[in-house]
């Protein structure tokens, strides 16, 4: 009996045709196999034998379709971007060498609806002997058409597939091969675990991912002679699929770049063109990639026990990587059960077992435990599971921070993450204000003031992870000497800096204080005076800021002609400033219309650029103000303003 249903039905849905076409392929893959080297003159050959295998359903496949198959046309390029006319390399037709039914590879008394199936695998072998070159060789074999039921790529009973190659033209390779063959069942709402991995004989480093599906031929075109020359165009997958979200699922399908394992569990029914990639790589280098393009379809399956527990690591096949202690709670996921029985893997005892549904178990040391969970033990329905748990405490993320907490000024942040099983191999911070690091010690300067929450994510060589977070606070230092200002000669000013505790100022000339935040300016004569205020905070940081006092001998209206309201802190605000006048009856502005954006009878008032809680146009706006003067004349002045942004 299966220890848990894998899930996958292969029920491929018949379709009526017109003419013949190959919808009864549902996959395929190219693989071959060195042979050794031969010479002939000064010429050195590499010698291979080819193997593309097909796969078809002979459940629903019409016979007519499936006799088509043999011969196959078989065509190589040398691997240098040309053309099917400029670059040939061969072409030929080969009989199948091999062809096997596929098990199902299921089976289990408990599930009430088992479909019918039928895979053949029909294997197609050719020998050939490659001149040694620098580009290589593509191997291409192309047949029409898909099923025109497939659910997640558009069109499919007009368009064929294409499965590819690539051979080395300077060394020896044997390609990669898939272990098991494309599992015939999926079922609805059950997690699918599928090993989809490969064996090298070299010895390469192998990579796994989804990929795109390759389009080929339609119409009367349904078995090119010889296939065409690369590149090769993707299928177009219809809204809510890509190659990378082949078929619904939650949680969503994926498959483990290292492993090759396929898990997901699928939720909608339906007939779905998967494509799955694996890359051989040699010294870092990538040399080949072999592909197995199938047609997975989802079903209702009845099935009345299913044994499960929960993957909550990204680990192949773990349940729970715990780095904090040795004590291990079990989350079971099963349905249809009525008693269970938990090995909880620990070598050389029978006492690490429990009958609860939920049971905590604690682990005597560190390492890597296999459990399984049986689900009706000694029934006619039993169902099983294993899944790997990981126990390496203690391990935990933490950090200090140091420096000069100040706008601008450095933050040294230090990583005092501890594990009992070193390394610590990876470390990704967040400083609060979108910007991160990967460094493990990293520095850091925070441009403004705030409160900003620092997040360290670290893991170590056994995958324990775990995440510190602590507040960092920068001091909202902002050094202001106050605005610039215009008086009458012999009028008075009292200064009111911001900002800070200590106050500085340059030069003292007029002033009656230069170290306090509030020094009276008396100024006798007119001029133009810059002051310099040099202003610390309690935390230390230091800054400075300026103002201008410029001084007129008689009362004035000062009034700008343009202003850019865009947030800077500088020009934000069109407003008058008045020297020796008693009071601002109004003052006003219009747009090009003579709509009023702005009214006002405040000299401390001016205009945001708004117009109704919304940014005004750029351009040219018009003001009028009436003033009474320190002798309690009334007076009228008018303008234009230009408002850039």
């Amino acid at each position: 009996m299966n220890k848990k249903l894998t899930a996958i039905l292969l029920l491929l849905l018949s379709l009526s045709f017109t003419k013949v076409m190959a919808s009864h392929i549902v996959g395929g893959e190219i693989t071959y196999v060195h042979l050794g080297d031969s010479t002939s003159g000064l010429v050195l050959y590499h010698n291979y034998i080819i193997s593309i295998s097909i796969y078809e359903d002979c459940l629903n496949g019409q016979p007519a379709a499936i006799a088509q198959d043999d011969p196959a046309y078989i065509a190589g390029y040398v691997n240098d971007g040309g053309g099917p006319t400029e670059h040939p390399y061969f072409d030929d037709s080969v009989h199948f060498a091999s062809a096997i039914n596929v098990p199902a590879n299921f089976q289990n008394a408990c599930v009430a609806n088992i479909p019918a199936t039928c895979l053949i695998k029909k294997t197609f072998n050719y020998r050939h002997a490659f001149a040694n070159n620098t580009a290589g060789y593509v191997i291409s074999y192309q047949r029409c058409c898909r099923n025109a039921e497939i659910a997640n790529v558009v069109d499919p009973g007009n368009h064929g597939s294409t499965y590819y190659c690539t051979i080395p033209g300077t060394f020896d390779n044997n390609s990669a091969v898939f272990k098991y063959n494309p599992a015939q069942i999926i079922c609805l709402d059950n997690p699918l675990s599928y090993d989809n991995s490969a064996t090298d004989t070299d010895g390469d480093s192998l990579s796994y991912g989804f990929s795109s599906a390759l389009d080929c031929c339609g119409g009367p075109d349904v078995k090119p002679n010889p296939p065409l020359a690369p590149p090769y165009d993707s299928v177009f997958y219809n809204n809510g699929f890509s190659s990378q979200a082949p078929l619904t699922a939650f949680p969503l399908l994926q498959i483990n770049p290292k492993t090759g394992l396929i898990t997901g569990t699928p939720n909608r029914v339906g007939r779905f063109l998967v494509t799955v990639f694996c890359n051989e790589y040699r010294d870092g280098i990538l040399i080949n990639t072999i592909k197995r393009e199938f047609q997975y379809v989802v079903t209702p399956c009845t099935k009345v026990v299913v044994a499960d527990i929960p993957q909550y690591s990204t680990d192949f096949n773990t349940y729970i990587v715990n780095c904090k202690n040795y004590t291990i709670p079990f989350v079971n996921t099963s349905t249809g059960g009525f008693s269970y029985h938990w090995d909880f893997g620990v070598p050389g005892t029978d006492a690490d077992t429990s009958a609860d549904f939920e049971p905590t178990f604690t682990y005597p040391d560190t390492g890597v435990y296999t459990v399984k969970l049986i689900v009706n033990p000694r029934s006619t329905c039993p169902d099983s599971i294993t899944r790997l748990v990981k126990v390496y405490p203690v391990f935990y993320a933490a950090f200090s921070d140091s420096g000069q907490f100040c706008p601008g000024a450095p933050i040294y942040f230090k990583d005092q993450s501890a594990a009992t099983i070193k390394p610590i191999t990876y470390w990704k911070w967040n400083f609060g204000n979108g910007d991160s690091s990967f460094a493990q010690n990293p520095v850091y300067n925070y441009l403004y003031g705030g409160t900003y929450n620092v997040t360290l994510i670290s893991e170590n060589v056994r995958d324990c992870i775990d995440t510190a977070v602590r507040q960092v606070i920068i001091d909202n230092f902002k050094p202001f000497a106050g605005n610039d200002t215009f008086i009458v000669k012999g009028e008075e000013i009292l200064f009111d800096a911001t900002g800070g505790t200590q106050y500085a100022w340059t030069p003292g000339t007029n002033l009656s204080d230069t170290s306090i935040y509030d020094p009276l300016g008396i100024y006798p004569d007119t001029g133009t005076f810059v002051y310099y205020v040099h202003v610390i905070s309690p935390y230390g940081c230091a800054g400075e800021d300026t103002i201008k006092v410029t001084v007129v001998n008689q009362a004035a209206f000062f009034v700008p002609n343009a202003f850019s309201p865009d947030g800077d802190g500088l020009n934000d605000i069109f407003r008058p400033v008045a020297v020796g006048y008693r009071a601002m009856n109004y003052f006003r502005v219009f747009n090009r219309w003579g709509q009023q954006v702005f009214f006002s009878n405040s000299l401390e008032q001016g205009w945001d650029g708004t117009y109704k809680g919304v940014k005004a146009e750029m351009g040219t706006y018009f003001w009028e103000m009436s003033y009474t003067d320190r002798f309690g004349k009334k007076a009228f002045l008018k303008g234009d303003v230009t408002l850039v942004r």
